[in-house]
């Protein structure tokens, strides 16, 4: 890729600086761009917290001049207000647990940038996410405590033939030695792992200024009053404390019924699912998912089970699990991976706790098939509900 010309989204964070920094002294015509994606005034920012705040866009600026490229700032208020949170606030309404972070790349930070960079004469977009592209297929990054792919899983043929990822194949702590040894001002700057609209950490608080409070019971399998609640969006699959009731044993949200405006309750055996049905799903190859033997993650941080992929049409795919797991929200990303290849995924839509018969065997994707035995499922301890902000900023 020698002498390309290429936009890099700076975020202001380390990751996003270095990855500026190899492309310059690879001998890239390097811009940088700062997206800004909120209207938040200046004193209502918080620094550290969040991200795109003014101190962001100073911090990439500074490092744009320390490399000597040329930086802009791009407004795209609107487009992540309709496209992320918008779509955020509605799903909660649904009672589902969206994540962010995979729908900003999905429309806003990836295909959106790329496709603006690309009307306007550059031959590549790169961003600080850690993650690889090689043969045009997406891997996992080299650094399994800092991989992404789960949150690219969406890109296609299109985009992964113009998306640069400098950073796949190092570590935390060497991108960080590289901005040291540059001298750029971000590299010690802290990760943030906020909802970026929401900078303070109050999801519920944030939700309820949108949606209103809205008072419902909290009820067990039997329809069972137990207790009450102020906002059915205050609860997600697998959430075991704030549930404003008194049990002789623990209990575990095992859904949200938006309808009814009822949260249901239930021990954490009742959380185990062996199906999950994926709709939007898509494979990286440019194709539909097709049906065969995977690695899922159903969540950004969570363990990997095998599964065996049934493609039901174009866009839903079952998945039928080797091994029950605990605490699967709906909005949530499913990822299908063989070895480091990501295959494609989609958003959870439904979970049942049988599994289902039918399907292929075959391997999903190329490659040798996975055949790792699933983990085991995760002990209570360990159990908590799926974090909607998926990774740091890149």
């Amino acid at each position: 890729m020698s002498g390309e010309r290429v936009l890099v989204a700076m975020s202001g964070g380390v990751d996003s600086s270095v990855t500026a920094a190899l492309l310059t002294r690879a001998g890239h015509d390097v811009t940088g761009v700062h997206l800004k994606l909120s209207d938040t005034p200046a004193h209502l920012q918080v620094q550290g917290k969040g991200c795109c705040t003014l101190a962001d866009a100073d911090d990439a600026r500074r490092v744009a001049d320390t490399l000597g490229i040329p930086f802009y700032v791009w407004d795209f208020v609107e487009q992540f207000q309709q496209a992320v949170v918008d779509d955020f606030a509605a799903e909660y309404a649904r009672g589902r647990t969206p994540n962010p972070c995979a729908r900003c790349n999905e429309r806003v930070k990836v295909t959106a940038l790329l496709a603006r960079a690309r009307a306007l004469g550059f031959d590549a977009l790169a961003t600080g996410h850690y993650a690889r592209v090689e043969g045009g297929r997406l891997y996992r990054a080299a650094d399994p405590a800092k991989d992404q792919s789960y949150v690219l899983y969406m890109l296609g043929p299109q985009e992964l033939a113009h998306l640069r990822l400098p950073l796949g194949g190092l570590t935390k702590p060497e991108v960080r030695a590289i901005a040291s040894d540059l001298g750029l001002r971000t590299a010690r700057k802290p990760e943030s792992f906020d909802v970026c609209f929401i900078p303070d950490g109050d999801t519920a608080g944030w939700l309820e200024r949108r949606l209103g409070r809205r008072q419902g019971d909290v009820v067990d399998s039997s329809g069972k009053v137990l207790g009450h609640h102020e906002g059915a969006y205050r609860f997600t699959v697998g959430q075991r404390r704030g549930l404003g009731i008194a049990a002789p044993t623990p209990r575990y949200v095992l859904r949200i019924e938006p309808a009814a405006n009822q949260v249901v309750v239930g021990e954490r055996g009742d959380l185990a699912v062996r199906t999950v049905e994926l709709e939007a799903a898509s494979g990286t190859d440019g194709r539909r998912l097709r049906a065969g033997r995977a690695l899922a993650r159903l969540r950004a941080h969570g363990a990997e089970v095998g599964c065996r992929a049934v493609p039901l049409d174009d866009s839903r795919v079952r998945l039928e699990l080797d091994e029950p797991v605990l605490g699967v929200a709906a909005g949530q990303a499913g990822v299908l991976y063989d070895g480091d290849l990501v295959l494609g995924g989609g958003t959870i839509a439904a979970t049942t706790r049988e599994p289902e018969t039918g399907g292929s065997g075959r391997p999903l994707g190329s490659g040798t098939p996975s055949g790792s035995p699933a983990p085991a499922p995760a002990p209570v301890s360990r159990l908590r509900p799926p974090d909607p902000a998926v990774g740091s900023r890149s």
